[in-house]
């Protein structure tokens, strides 16, 4: 089970370590009630760009650690990444990381983004 989100980009929020709501912190606007639908526009992407960079600087090093980690695996246990010093805050960094490049893609790609969230 998950919590997805569709639209015109699409993907799944990680399980234990990803809120619906972690686009809010790239802007755009938020509707509800089971879903929250998110509108990003062509004049976003600077904020989009801005979310980006500070979340890699954030990471550091980290981006590359949990990218090699990733690169075999399709699934993680807690102490495995405890044991190569990524806590789950870091994760969940590295989770809002890829989502904030899907959006700028898309709004790169076709000038908007929209998709909704699941709740």
């Amino acid at each position: 089970m998950g919590r997805y989100y569709n639209g015109d980009i699409e993907g799944k929020f990680w399980f234990g370590v990803q809120s619906s709501n972690a686009p809010s912190r790239f802007g755009g606007t938020e509707q509800e009630p089971a879903y929250i639908t998110y509108d990003f526009q062509e004049e976003d992407l600077d904020e989009v760009n801005k979310e980006i960079e500070t979340i890699e600087a954030t990471l550091g090093n980290n981006k590359k650690i949990i990218e090699d980690f990733f690169k075999n695996k399709d699934s993680y246990q807690t102490k495995d990444l405890e044991e190569i010093g990524i806590t789950n805050e870091i994760l969940k960094e590295y989770a809002d990381l890829l989502l904030g490049i899907q959006i700028r893609d898309c709004i790169t790609e076709q000038g908007y983004c929209t998709f909704d969230a699941e709740l």
